[in-house]
C-alpha cells in the first residue's frame, strides 16, 4: 500500500465517526444503508443535527466475516473513505433509511470505541498523485477503453437498462470510481481501487477488472441481482 504522505510535507489529521462495513465505498458511489443498531441510529441523529460537521462519517471496510466487532485497526482496511449522508428518513420504530455518496479518502491512523457511542477514527487525508504533464491523451485513451468495458460488462450483467455511463465531462481522476460503482466487484479489487493513488493506474486497473467480469459473466450465462439488491441484503449483517 503506498504512503498518503506528501513527501516533505507534515501530516494534519482530523477525526470522523466510523461505519465499519462488509463493503468498499468508492468515491462519487451511492450507499443506501438501513440503521438498526442502536449506536448506530446516534450516529445517524448526530449527522441529521450535524453535531457531526458536515455530515460527514467514514466507512472501513472489514477484513473478514469472521470478525464479529471491529475494535483494533487490524479488523479493518486502514484506507477508507468518508461518507457524506444525503437524505434520512426516521422509520417508526426508531430506525433509519438512509441515503450517503461517497466524499474523500483517508487513511486511519487510530480508533476510539470508548469516547463516543460508535467508534470513532483518527484520519488523515489519501489524495491522488497529479497527473503528469502532457498525459491528457492517455487519460482520453484509457478512459475510453474502460467506458467500453463498462459498457460490456453493463450489457451482460443487467437484463434492463438499470445503467447508466458516467457524463461525458468526468474527470480521469474520478471516471474508475464511477464505473465501478454499479458493478459487482470483490472487495478486495473495490479496495485496490480505492488505495490507489495513481489516476491513470486506477483506470487501467477498473478496465482489466470489468473485461475479466465481462468475461465471466458471459461464460457463465449467469445474470446478478442488481448491486443494490445485493447491498441491502446484506445490510442485517452489517450495523
Amino acid at each position: 500500500m503506498a504512503d498518503s504522505r506528501p513527501e516533505g510535507r507534515p501530516t494534519t489529521t482530523t477525526t470522523l465517526p466510523l461505519f465499519p462495513l462488509q463493503t468498499v465505498l468508492l468515491p462519487g458511489a451511492h450507499l443506501p444503508l438501513h440503521i438498526f443498531e442502536p449506536r448506530y441510529r446516534q450516529l445517524t441523529i448526530d449527522l441529521v443535527t450535524e453535531t457531526v460537521p458536515d455530515r460527514l462519517f467514514g466507512i472501513v471496510a472489514i477484513k473478514t466475516a469472521l470478525v464479529r466487532e471491529v475494535e483494533e485497526l487490524e479488523h479493518v482496511h486502514v484506507v477508507g473513505c468518508a461518507a457524506r449522508l444525503r437524505q434520512a428518513k426516521r422509520l417508526p420504530d426508531g430506525r433509519f433509511d438512509i441515503v450517503t455518496t461517497g466524499a474523500r479518502r483517508f487513511r486511519l491512523v487510530d480508533m476510539d470505541a470508548r469516547s463516543a457511542p460508535y467508534l470513532v477514527g483518527t484520519v488523515e487525508w489519501v489524495d491522488d498523485h497529479p497527473l503528469p504533464s502532457g498525459s491528457e491523451e492517455v487519460a482520453a485513451r484509457l478512459g475510453d477503453l474502460a467506458r467500453a468495458a463498462h459498457h460490456r460488462y453493463c450489457a451482460s450483467a443487467w437484463e434492463r437498462d438499470g445503467w447508466d455511463a458516467p457524463p461525458p465531462e468526468t474527470s480521469p481522476e474520478e471516471l474508475a470510481y464511477l464505473l465501478a460503482s454499479d458493478c459487482l466487484l470483490p472487495l478486495a479489487d473495490r479496495q485496490a481501487l480505492l488505495e490507489e493513488r495513481n489516476p491513470l493506474r486506477r483506470l487501467r486497473t477498473v478496465c482489466k477488472l470489468l473485461t475479466r467480469e465481462a468475461g465471466f459473466l458471459s461464460e457463465l450465462r449467469a445474470v446478478p441481482a442488481p448491486f443494490t439488491e445485493v447491498d441491502n441484503a446484506s445490510k442485517p449483517s452489517l450495523n
